[in-house]
């Protein structure tokens, strides 16, 4: 019994010293965002790359808030100009209508979808079981679709397929990139991004002018007229803009690179977790996840910290639109001096 005791106060003495010694971004000064903060009516229950599910059933995405219902048990996770694409747990890959707020193909696809996108009529998804394909909306069939190696765990933050004039890139969960031309899909290219075992899916998909990036949770690729370029870093997440690439750290770090790859600014923040992370009109945005909003320059010289509170519920930041808790903040209206 002294034996089980002992252990039991060890135990609870590790548990308790592991907890207390956790350290957190606290700045010197902080500044009120109230002002250019109101709520949207409901709050956020599940996040994607593209936007939120919202509490009512409805959701938001970059272009904003929207109405549609998406229907009980699903959850949001892209669109365009004419379609809405959700999911649900039983492996449904739904297509709304914007028009008339209905649904216009139910896709069973019997494993759960981690991520899609649509152009035209043609969807591009990638499943929970590491399977990637193209469907299409017209014919009502699926162009191809093959599955590549299995996966054990994924980070949640997964990226979105992108449309490229006539080729489709996939981001896979095995930390590659996987490119279709829909016009020929007799053969496929891969391109290995990083070689995890675990938490190794592509977490960012973007453009810049004519070169391609993207990251794994360990490693940043891009792709264009100087070739394959890669840069190594724990990252939380990535933003582009101004010829700029940001890279917001696990350790609190936010790095701007050029189109080479090379730092050409940093700015560290001691024990800061950031929460979601924005670069957009010549400002960069951090939020922090016990509230601090850390607002800079493009040149990473001058930042301004907001107190929007500690964030409680998925976030969503995109552009100068900051979801959190219920609330939308613009971002714009907030600067760094």
């Amino acid at each position: 019994m002294q034996k089980h005791a002992l252990l039991a106060v060890t135990l609870f003495a590790l548990l308790f010293s592991g907890c207390s010694s956790k350290k957190y971004f606290e700045p010197a000064n902080t500044f009120s965002a109230s002002s250019v903060s109101h709520s949207y009516g409901s709050s956020i229950v599940e996040v994607s790359r593209e936007g939120g599910t919202l509490k009512n059933g409805q959701y938001l995405a970059k272009s904003g808030v929207h109405k549609i219902t998406l229907g009980e048990g699903y959850r949001f996770l892209n669109e365009n100009n004419r379609y809405v694409l959700a999911t649900n747990t039983q492996g449904i890959l739904r297509v709304i209508d914007k028009k008339t707020g209905k649904s216009v193909n139910d896709i069973v696809m019997n494993v759960p979808v981690v991520s899609a996108s649509v152009r035209g009529s043609m969807i591009a998804y990638v499943l929970n079981s590491n399977t990637f394909g193209v469907y299409s909306l017209s014919s009502k069939s699926k162009i191809i679709e093959n599955r590549s190696e299995k996966v054990f765990a994924i980070d949640t933050r997964a990226a979105s397929p992108m449309f490229i004039e006539n080729l489709v890139v996939l981001p896979m969960l095995d930390g590659k990139l996987v490119i279709i031309n829909v016009a020929d899909t007799s053969s496929a290219k891969v391109v290995y991004i990083s070689s995890e075992t675990i938490f190794n899916n592509v977490i960012y998909l973007g453009r810049m002018q004519n070169t391609m990036i993207a990251a794994s949770p360990k490693r940043l690729i891009t792709l264009g007229g100087a070739g394959r370029l890669e840069y190594k870093a724990n990252i939380s997440e990535v933003a582009i803009n101004a010829g700029r690439i940001y890279v917001f750290s696990k350790e609190g770090k936010i790095i701007a690179l050029n189109s080479n790859l090379d730092e050409v600014a940093s700015k560290k923040f001691k024990f800061a977790h950031f929460a979601g992370a924005s670069a957009f009109g010549g400002r960069v945005y951090a939020l922090d996840q016990q509230g601090s909003l850390i607002v800079l320059n493009p040149a990473l010289t001058k930042f301004k910290v907001y107190d929007v509170g500690a964030v409680s519920e998925a976030v969503f930041m995109s552009g100068s639109k900051l979801y959190k808790d219920g609330d939308l903040i613009d971002l714009s209206k907030l600067g760094y001096e």
